[in-house]
């Protein structure tokens, strides 16, 4: 009579998977440290990309640009290309058309009557000389209301912004006061910097000496130091609209008004000062919510003017983002793979060493099918083993990488940030992708355990 051979348990599978993978320790190893490499890769590229997206989401937030826009003069926002001397194409900002309306103080009132605008202020920059103590800078010094500078488009790393529009007050950059020599933010707060704007002086210039004018000296240009307390300290640059344009110097527009300067900080200014159009060359509005953009956008150019915001290429990002990751994921995807062909090696090996095993259990009655669980079991527990290790290994080098770019962009000015993320879809998602691999991987072993013949197996020396 023929012995029937009883159904094995899943506990007896995993028994029987770690018992033999303890027998081969050093090759057990080995397997796993090669998944355990592929899947730490993995997570940690797709964890620095998953933490570059939620940095740029942070600091959308942050800065509060989901609710910004800037309206520009009509056709000041598109782009026109142009040659470079070396050929490729250069875009640069198309000049504003000449019927266009005139971007002034009546128009930004107007823009901030419009249901939906919680603010509107223009865009206002002018070149300057910054003097500390016997150093000096040429910098952009920005004009902000009280109102936008005290909202969270700035950061402030010691002190505080100004409390009104008619305060004697600065903010400065950290970058600005390296330059000056001065590491420590609080120390600079309450400290005189002196600020000489950039302006025209007539008054001896002779047109007999235009040669000399026209070749860098004796320029008509005059320099009047004023004295203002730094209020705060800026962690980043400044606190304009989402044109990238950050300035290392905040003031407010009651100490500016009095101020002698250029009205001009670009090419166009030239142009539309010459067509007696100057007015500005942009205007930041900060909407009540970032439901209301499209009806103000809409009323802005009602009005004659263009919008830009940086809300539309956050999709675009966004994308760029996901390219991003499917890009470090495939590269992650090779040594996966060759982890992959080391479990298909091991679990042949363990084919060869135990065909008078597997013999066994076929002539006491195992199926073919229990067969294939065996082996199947056995590498799906490195692959499991070598995903949770590579998790642990991903989260390691990110910890040791991390510091690293933050010295870096310290240097830079950059804030400090968290450029690795591993949320739990990724830990989760990693690990079953590793399980999922070595299950594949030991499935060809398995059938071919399943496939010896059982009477040649006993005979298998």
């Amino acid at each position: 009579m023929a012995i029937r051979f009883r159904r094995i348990p899943l506990r007896d599978y995993f028994e029987f998977a770690l018992a033999d993978l303890a027998q081969r320790k050093l090759r057990t190893f080995l397997t796993s440290f090669g998944v355990t490499v592929g899947i730490g890769a993995l997570t940690a590229m797709v964890g620095f990309g998953v933490g570059m997206q939620k940095n740029v989401t942070d600091n959308f937030t942050k800065l509060d640009l989901f609710n910004a826009l800037t309206v520009l003069p009509d056709g000041f926002g598109a782009a026109a290309p142009a040659r470079g001397r070396r050929g490729p194409d250069v875009r640069r900002p198309a000049p504003p058309k000449p019927e266009s309306p005139l971007l002034d103080d009546a128009a930004t009132a107007r823009i901030a009557a419009l249901p939906g605008v919680e603010s509107a202020y223009p865009e206002v920059r002018f070149p300057a000389v910054i003097r500390w103590g016997r150093l000096e800078e040429f910098r952009l010094v920005q004009v902000v209301p009280a109102r936008p500078g005290a909202s969270r488009a700035s950061s402030l790393a010691a002190g505080r912004m100004f409390a009104n529009d008619e305060e004697r007050a600065v903010v400065v950059s950290r970058g600005l006061l390296r330059q000056f020599d001065v590491p420590d933010p609080a120390k600079a707060v309450g400290a005189t910097i002196e600020i000489a704007p950039l302006s025209l002086d007539l008054r001896g210039f002779d047109p007999s000496k235009l040669g000399s004018f026209l070749s860098g000296k004796g320029l008509p240009f005059k320099k009047e130091f004023s004295s203002f307390p730094i209020a705060g300290v800026m962690d980043g640059g400044g606190a304009g609209g989402p044109m990238g344009l950050g300035s290392d110097i905040l003031l407010p527009p009651g100490p500016a008004a009095g101020m002698s300067k250029l009205p001009i900080t670009n090419i166009w200014d030239l142009f539309r000062a010459g067509e007696g159009k100057l007015g500005y060359s942009a205007v930041n509005v900060r909407l009540a919510s970032p439901g209301a953009a499209a009806a103000v956008r809409r009323a802005v150019r009602e009005m004659g003017f263009s919008t830009f915001a940086l809300i539309d290429q956050f999709e675009q990002i966004k994308t760029g983002f996901v390219i991003m990751d499917m890009f470090l994921a495939a590269i992650a995807m090779i040594a996966i793979f060759v982890a992959s062909l080391g479990i298909i090696n091991t679990m042949v090996m363990a084919v060869l060493e135990r065909t008078s095993e597997i013999g066994i259990m076929k002539a006491v009655g195992a199926s073919p099918r229990d067969i294939q669980k065996v082996f199947i079991f056995e590498s799906s527990l490195i692959g499991l083993a070598g995903g949770i290790c590579g998790i642990v290994l991903g989260w390691a080098v990110s910890r040791g990488i991390n510091p690293i770019i933050n010295y870096f962009g310290a240097r830079q000015d950059l804030p400090a940030l968290e450029y690795f993320r591993f949320p739990p879809w990724l830990i989760l998602g990693a690990v079953g992708f590793a399980f999922l691999v070595s299950l594949v991987s030991g499935l060809y072993p398995a059938r071919r355990a399943a496939k010896i013949d059982p009477a040649a197996a006993l005979r298998h020396e």
